[in-house]
């Protein structure tokens, strides 16, 4: 009987191990798995939030299939007390052991609150949007001009908040004024600007802020991404171009990008200036000749008058040879490559066409067909056919 009894006791026990395990393991599987989520998630961690608290707001939201699991997960891997306050976008099937990594890891907040500086050529604008954590959409709260408007209540308020994400938007075309001016608005940085960067040394891009950071340091992050970039595309650029140094190719990024807003266009108004430098012609750019008048402290809201483009300036590319002395705005990365690897063509020429881009020649008798052209949009437009033609050149 004795014997019995052991024994079944020992068979039981056997099972509950097998039992045990097979839970342990699927356990494991489950941590390491492909989550539940179908759609991308905002998860928040609220500053001194404890792990049991976000693993059920998880469970809630759908992120992960068992906050148990997720909890027992992370105290295994060791990360249950490395939790980092913030609002992170999870995308859609993460698995727990991925979402884990992600509220442990900290850094800038990838979701929530954001608050957007964007700089631009005509205007800058200050963007407050949210997003639904539920949903993982953002919804825009408030759009203002800081150049006409003070700071709205919402906006101050919603850089305070811990989570906030923090954003500076530079449009590629701005001038280093442009963007040192804009940067002022910002009242979620901190600090002065020691002087204004040389023209085309800063990078357009978005970069990610913290309240109070530095505006010096920012300018700072800009210029080294910036010779990071011209760097490498001169490295790696076409053989058997005009330009000496990687300053001169940084001069000609800033025309292709004033020149052209067509993406797929640079590296033919790239290819232009390339073969009227090969051909010992002027450049004729009329950005150039703008540059001149308004030292990039101003949009020209008005066409080139005939005496400015017959005025010699260092930037007017109508009377001088060759480049100007230096870029006439701060160029992205796609217009600096497209001049380190133009297009292979024979144009000379090109001129709007209407439509947002141009209209390129070969030959004289092309151009002025092209012009013809673009003469008679302005006429049905109601513009004036008598002023200078841009890109006409």
């Amino acid at each position: 009987m004795w014997r019995n009894l052991a024994s079944n006791l020992l068979t039981l026990l056997v099972l509950a191990l097998v039992a045990a395990a097979g839970a342990i393991a699927w356990a494991k599987h489950a941590y390491v798995a492909e989550g539940p989520s179908k759609i991308q998630a905002c998860v928040q961690v609220p500053p001194g939030a404890s792990l049991s608290a976000v693993s059920q707001r998880l469970a809630e939201q759908g992120v992960v299939s068992n906050a148990y699991i997720f909890r027992a997960g992370a105290d295994y891997s060791g990360k249950a007390r490395d939790l980092k306050y913030g609002s992170y976008l999870v995308p859609a099937g993460v698995s727990m052991e991925q979402v884990a990594a992600m509220i442990t890891a900290g850094g800038p907040s990838t979701c929530g609150t954001e608050v957007t500086l964007r700089i631009g050529v005509r205007e800058n604008s200050i963007l407050l949007r949210d997003m639904d954590p539920a949903t993982g959409q953002y919804a825009e709260l408030m759009k203002y001009d800081p150049a006409t408007m003070p700071e709205p209540v919402g906006i101050a308020n919603a850089v305070e908040k811990p989570d906030a994400r923090l954003r500076i938007t530079i449009a590629e075309g701005v001038t280093s004024w442009q963007i040192v001016e804009g940067l002022k608005a910002a009242s979620f940085l901190a600090g002065d600007v020691a002087k204004i960067p040389a023209e085309g040394s800063l990078a357009p891009d978005t970069y990610e802020v913290k309240k109070d950071d530095a505006r010096q340091a920012l300018l700072d992050a800009m210029a080294n991404k910036q010779s990071v970039i011209l760097q490498n595309a001169w490295d790696g650029r076409a053989p058997d171009l005009p330009y000496k140094t990687p300053a001169e190719a940084l001069v000609m990024a800033s025309i292709v990008e004033k020149e052209t807003g067509v993406a797929a266009e640079r590296p033919v108004v790239a290819s232009v200036f390339v073969n009227r430098l090969n051909q010992g012609m002027k450049l004729e750019t009329d950005p150039t000749v703008i540059y001149g008048v308004t030292k990039g402290q101003a949009v020209l809201d008005r066409g080139l008058r005939r005496s400015e483009l017959r005025t010699r300036t260092a930037y007017n590319t109508y009377v001088i040879q060759g480049l100007p002395p230096t870029p006439i705005a701060n160029p992205g990365k796609a217009a600096i490559e497209a001049t380190l690897h133009p297009a292979a063509t024979d144009y000379i020429f090109f001129v709007a066409d209407g439509t947002g881009g141009h209209a390129f020649g070969r030959t004289l008798e092309e151009h002025n067909a092209n012009v013809a052209r673009w003469r008679e949009i302005e006429a049905q437009q109601g513009q004036p056919t008598d002023s200078p033609v841009q890109g006409a050149n």
